[in-house]
């Protein structure tokens, strides 16, 4: 069967390629019969008589409104109706300025020229006109009686819950609020078209001059298409300074080209795949994050996937961020073959029109961290546990730690942070023993499998050494817990933190002279540990070994059930 092939390209065109996928998954295309990948992973293809005779328009509005409908204005209005339907059903309507905002957020939503506009194009093939013509006239307030507001209320929900306003409603938002930040002047987004209707204008510019380039022989075709180099005809040519912040208007400024001749444009087939690109970026909040993977389609779909409820829950929390996001990520790429994967481009947009693209290389010396199965597993478990609460604070520690990686910063002051939560509290020693271990691999990540060998020995061996003195002193005053360690804790903690290698020797030689002649679980003397004598004039193995020492002081070498 012929087919016709999406190769991949810059992080735009790539964004396009998700946005594709997505795109044909939401319309249940099926996988390798109507669209799949190719062989090499370097390209997307789709079948061409499920191309020639696909409704691209139909499958572009259904994948923008199934995706970036929670997140729009539209299900806000929805959202404040049904929240003062339900207030004054349960006598509970009591006009203050919470509801009287929801009325104003309604009337101020529905109202605006967008959504009018959206209403004169659909007005005649909908039920229900004179609800949303009674808006316009007369608005929503907190002075009208109870049983006409309750019905009113209702009512609006129906209208608003009609398939064609529904999609209409939401592509309003979606166009103005997210579509734009990546292309303009073209389709629905030129300003001459506001008032038309979008599908007919998204199938002449997109969909159509897609499946007649298809149709068409290009024997004789002369230009190329500067992103795939597939030959063009004259009428099919497309600027590609419809996306914002790639190209200057050619039609205006010609003086970037050779004799003044522009030859820099798309086929209709690229031409579709950018304008897919707002689909391929993931939302959260406020922000589009797109990792932009070139060495293989399958990775790159992986890490950009939009299947489950990540994007959802956090679109709806207003403290998300971008690196807990990238936290999350992180444990997707875990699951690929980081050691074929070179650097990877982060990109960053953010929703505002002054925005712009922020890019950022996440370099292969941390995928060969990730990568380690000790870091992978630390990772992946933090993954599933991530918060803590120190104090009165919640505390991402598997955001913390990734982002620490991402920008080349060791985990000892996270490490020092927790370990103090640990002493004072008795638990947490499931996310120190993780985040040693994590910083561990990223200290020893090319050393030589003798040398990594040697030093997980020894880190194990400095951990156990803690625990034999911890349990000797509790044996000598007669505990079962450790609180009778919290102020030598502390201050060897703070010792390590300020690197005072003295203070902190003087603290633990005074212990083995208290407590060395009490015998271990083996029934051997304490010795004092030959990493404390390797720490002396080492400032790295200083930091290395003696966190790992507390931490088998603080009870992190035995099991224990975290609460």
């Amino acid at each position: 069967m012929d087919k016709y092939v999406i190769t991949l390209g810059d992080f735009l065109k790539n964004a396009g390629i998700v946005g594709f996928r997505y795109m044909l998954e939401a319309a249940d295309a099926k996988e390798d019969s109507d669209f799949g990948i190719t062989q090499d992973g370097q390209g997307l293809w789709i079948d061409m008589d499920f191309a020639l005779n696909a409704d691209w328009t139909d499958m572009y509005f259904k994948a923008c409104v199934q995706y970036f409908g929670p997140f729009t204005v539209y299900q806000g209005v929805l959202d404040r109706i049904s929240k003062c339907i339900d207030k004054i059903q349960i006598g509970k309507w009591n006009p203050g300025k919470e509801e009287k905002e929801d009325l104003k957020f309604i009337n101020d939503k529905l109202l605006s020229n967008s959504y009018q506009a959206g209403f004169e194009n659909i007005k005649h093939d909908i039920e229900m006109q004179e609800v949303y013509q009674i808006l316009k006239k007369d608005k929503l307030n907190d002075k009208l009686d109870v049983t006409d507001l309750e019905k009113r209320l209702i009512d609006l929900e129906k209208f608003l819950q009609q398939p064609k306003c529904r999609e209409t409603f939401i592509m309003k938002s979606v166009i103005y609020t997210y579509i734009n930040r990546f292309w303009s002047g073209k389709c629905f987004l030129l300003r001459a078209n506001a008032k038309k209707d979008m599908r007919e204008l998204f199938e002449k510019d997109f969909s159509e001059p897609f499946r007649k380039y298809l149709k068409t022989d290009h024997v004789k075709a002369k230009d190329l298409c500067i992103d795939c180099g597939a030959t063009i005809g004259p009428k099919e040519k497309n600027s590609i300074a419809f996306m914002n912040e790639v190209g200057d208007d050619f039609t205006r400024k010609r003086s970037a080209f050779w004799d003044c001749k522009v030859d820099a444009f798309l086929c209709p087939g690229c031409t579709f795949v950018y304008a897919l690109s707002p689909l391929g970026f993931r939302l959260f909040v406020n922000k589009f994050v797109f990792m932009n993977i070139n060495n293989d389609i399958h990775a790159l779909l992986d890490v950009n996937s939009k299947n489950g409820t990540d994007s959802i829950e956090g679109e709806k929390k207003e403290d998300e961020k971008y690196s807990q996001w990238f936290a999350r990520t992180i444990n997707i790429l875990l699951k690929e073959k980081t050691k074929e994967i070179s650097n990877i481009q982060v990109i960053l947009r953010g929703i505002r029109a002054e925005d712009r693209y922020l890019l950022g290389i996440v370099h292969k010396s941390m995928l060969d961290i990730i990568s380690m199965p000790g870091t992978s597993n630390a990772l992946q478990l933090l993954g599933k546990y991530p918060y803590i609460k120190i104090k009165n604070e919640f505390v991402n520690i598997h955001e913390i730690v990734v982002i620490n990686l991402l920008q080349y910063r060791n985990q000892y002051q996270l490490l020092d942070k927790v370990l103090k939560a640990a002493v004072e509290t008795g638990s947490l020693n499931f996310y120190v023993n993780c985040i040693y271990e994590i910083q561990l691999r990223s200290e020893i990540v090319y050393y030589t499998e003798e040398e990594k060998r040697k030093e997980i020995a020894m880190y194990t061996s400095m951990k156990k050494s803690g625990a034999d003195l911890r349990r000797a002193i509790m044996s000598a005053k007669g505990e079962s817990s450790g609180e009778c360690l919290r102020g030598m804790e502390y201050q060897l903690l703070n010792a390590l933190s300020v690197r005072n290698v003295e203070k902190f020797m003087d603290i633990v030689l005074r212990l083995y002279s208290a407590y060395g002649s009490r015998k271990n679980e083996n029934g051997q003397e304490l010795l004092i540990p030959t990493g404390l004598v390797q720490m002396l004039g080492n400032s790295e193995k200083f930091t290395r070994y003696g966190y790992a020492f507390v931490m088998g002081l603080e009870g992190c070498y035995e099991k224990k059930e975290e609460k």
